[in-house]
Parts: structure tokens; sequence; C-alpha cells
């Protein structure tokens, strides 16, 4: 068999894809939006026009008070959800196929460290177990351990929210199992102690999302594409978290229970860059305005500064290394027949079309350099030797910050800017945009 090439089609259970190029999620910061597809749509539909064989939405929230931040779409009712159909029409009609990513913030969603919304809500943050003594101690609220009950019916509410999502033209769904979300926190050792069948050893620590993939094919049928994007190999201060091992264990009884492709990916246990590696982005402490608005969210100086101080360590812990998952997927994709996504680090088209040829993965994710170049997905499937020149996103990580805050998922790097329109005809996203 010839090794596979970036314009080649794949299936994805019943979804058809064009080529193996994929836009990965990232937050655009649609939630707030008075016309959220609008937002949206302005992201992807020049990526699809472009060629980009899939778009994977950024996170959409199955319950509102699981937002990690302002900026994430959370679905409260169907309209909600029903309300971005014209957002997957002007998508398909672009020549693309779009997916939404469905999950919950967990431990850490958005009233566990935004004051300006923790009087919103009318309970604590959801956890699986109680915290360890460590974490407690950098935990500013209580938080909910979950009942069996209430697990439950989170399960019942991914099924109603993907058969919604499938109402409104999204032609598949990924569940959101990384990032120190909680689907992820329900993987973990850390922060799964629990003793029903829910926790346990691994298999019990998976059943949540076994479960949410059988509610799915209850609710949105049994041909609905579901992939998932987990942690594999989790990275923690304190204590043994997801070897990778256990995370290879994961993609196998994924496999088992009827996901459609997999994404495992490294991730910290604490919400930080380690998923987006790269530098500090001190440009964006320096400005007042972000100052002014990362002091109204923390509530006080001391945790502005500690949000500081640990976005310094975590860049220097985690400082951009090219195509930094690749022993991850590398392994998931030796144990399992399901398709592989790769995401991470993948700069340029050169790099892509090494890692299919040597069968290290079947899909090539790109997430915020799309934020610059719209159209990134023409040259990587350019005809002709695979170009080794990078993308305009330097990996600066200025984007991060504004959308910790509800700001708009978009370039904020005058540099990166002015090296897009240099290369691009279209309209780049920046924060002058």
């Amino acid at each position: 068999m010839s090794p596979a090439r970036l314009t080649d089609p794949i299936d994805l259970g019943s979804l058809r894809l064009k080529n193996r190029l994929y836009r990965a999620p990232v937050l655009e910061g649609a939630g707030g939006a008075e016309d959220p597809a609008a937002v949206y749509a302005r992201h992807f539909v020049p990526n699809a026009a472009a060629g980009v064989g899939l778009i994977i939405q950024g996170n959409t929230i199955v319950c509102p008070e699981g937002r990690t931040s302002p900026g994430m779409s959370a679905i409260g009712e169907r309209e909600r959800m029903l309300a971005l159909a014209p957002l997957t029409r002007a998508v398909h009609d672009a020549g693309g196929k779009i997916i939404t990513q469905l999950g919950h913030g967990g431990l850490f969603a958005l009233e566990a460290w935004h004051t300006k919304f923790a009087p919103v809500r009318t309970s604590p943050p959801y956890a699986p177990s109680p915290l360890p003594l460590w974490l407690r101690a950098l935990h500013r609220s209580q938080t909910h351990v979950l009942t069996t009950r209430e697990v439950q019916q989170l399960i019942a509410r991914f099924g109603l929210v993907a058969a919604w999502a499938r109402e409104a033209g999204y032609d598949g769904v990924q569940l959101a199992a990384s990032n120190a979300k909680l689907l992820h926190q329900f993987l973990s050792p850390i922060f799964n102690r629990r003793t029903d069948r829910y926790g346990g050893d691994l298999a019990g620590r998976m059943t949540f999302i076994r479960e949410i993939r059988e509610a799915i094919a209850r609710e949105a049928g049994a041909d609905f594409p579901v992939l998932l994007k987990y942690t594999a190999v989790e990275l923690t201060p304190i204590g043994r978290g997801i070897s990778l091992g256990d995370g290879v264990e994961i993609a196998r009884m994924a496999e088992a229970a009827g996901f459609a492709a997999l994404t495992p990916v490294v991730a910290d246990a604490l919400p930080n860059t380690s998923i987006a590696r790269g530098e500090f982005p001190r440009a964006s402490f320096d400005n007042p305005g972000l100052r002014k608005r990362l002091l109204e969210a923390t509530g006080s100086r001391m945790r502005a500064i500690l949000v500081h101080v640990g976005m310094f360590l975590a860049a220097r812990k985690y400082p951009f290394s090219p195509i930094w998952n690749r022993d991850v997927f590398r392994a998931v994709k030796a144990a399992v027949s399901l398709p592989v996504f790769a995401v991470g680090g993948i700069r340029t088209p050169a790099e892509a079309a090494e890692i299919l040829a040597r069968g290290e993965a079947d899909m090539i994710g790109i997430g915020r350099p799309f934020y610059a170049e719209p159209d990134l997905a023409r040259r990587f499937l350019a005809a002709g030797a695979p170009s080794t020149a990078g993308t305009a996103c330097e990996s600066c990580n200025r984007c991060i910050v504004p959308q910790m805050l509800g700001m708009p998922g978009v370039c904020y790097n005058p540099g990166s800017i002015r090296a897009a329109r240099r290369r691009s005809p279209l309209r780049v996203l920046s924060d002058a945009a």
C-alpha cells in the first residue's frame, strides 16, 4: 500500500472527507455574540473555501455552568444549537465538513475563577471526587462532587445535545476529554477516586466516556460519527497521572466503544499552556486594558499575579517544539485500526507529509495558525513537493490571555498579521478586524 498523502480522502465512520487536513478546535470567542453563527462563519467559511477537509468547532459546553471562559458557547436549550444551522450550511456550501466539540469544564469551570460570574451560579463547580489536598490550596471555590445519578444525568445531556447538533447540520461531534476538562478529570487518577462504577481502575474511569458514546448513539443515531480527543499522557506536579500505556489502553477501549476517530494528546492535569506551547505572552500582561480585565476577572491582585507567574512557569516548562505529540499519536496509531488525528506544533506542509508517509497518523490538525492565515489549507494542499516554509503563527501565545477573558479568538501578534497579509489574499482575523 502506498503512503497516504494529505490530499487523499478518508472515511470517519459514515463521514467521507475529501482530504486529511483539519482545523483543530480552538476558542473562537463566539459564545457571547448576538449571532454566534455569523462569528463562527467568519472563521470557518474561508477555511472551507480554501479546501480544508474538516473543521472541528471549539469546545461547545453541554450546559451553561460548564464554561471555562466567557467566550465559550454553551447550550442551554435546543434553540441555542439550532441557531447555528446557518453556520453549518455556509460551511457545506463552501465545500467543507464541520463537527462540533462537546464538553464540560468540571472543577475548572468559569465560576471557579472568574469573579464576575461566581454570583450567578446556583451550585459549585462539578468534580468527580473530593480534591486532593494540594489542589484544594490552588482552587478558589468549593466544588460539588457529582453523585452517581448526576453523572447519569450528564451522560443523558451529552446525548441530547449531540442530537440537537445533528439537527443543526453538524456532520458529527467530538468529545473533549483533554485539557483538564471534566471528561479528562474522570479519566485521571489524580482527580477520579470514585468508588462507584465511574471510578476505580482505568476501565472504570473510562465508563463515563463510554456511556456518553452510547447515549449519543441512542439520541443522535448509531451512524452519527463521534470522535474523541483525550489526554493520553497526563503531566502532573504531584502523584501519578495518565501514562502512555494507559493512553494506548484508552484508545483500545474507545475503539471497542464505537468511536470514529481518536486525537490523543499530552496535557497537564492543571489548565496551562502545555496544550499551546510557545512563548510567555509578556505583551498581554504589559497591556493596561488586559491587566484591568484580568484583575476584574480574578478579583484580587494576588490571583492576577498567580496567573502571570503560572503562565511564565508553564512557558519555561513547555516551550514550543515541532510536533510535540508525536510519540503519543504514533503509539496509539500502532495499537488501533481507527483513524488517528495528529495535532500539536505541526507548522509546515513537509511535517504534515512526513507524518502521513510514515503511517504515524491519518489526519493532520492545525489550530491557532488559522487565526492569521484563513486560507492556510491552500498552501498545505498545493501540488508539488511539500514546502518547508512555516506558518505565519509564531506560537507567541498572545491569543491566550484575551481568550481567557472572553475576547475574540484571533491573532494578536502584529508581526504574524503582517506576515500573513503578505502571503494571503484573504482578510486576516486579528484583534483589529
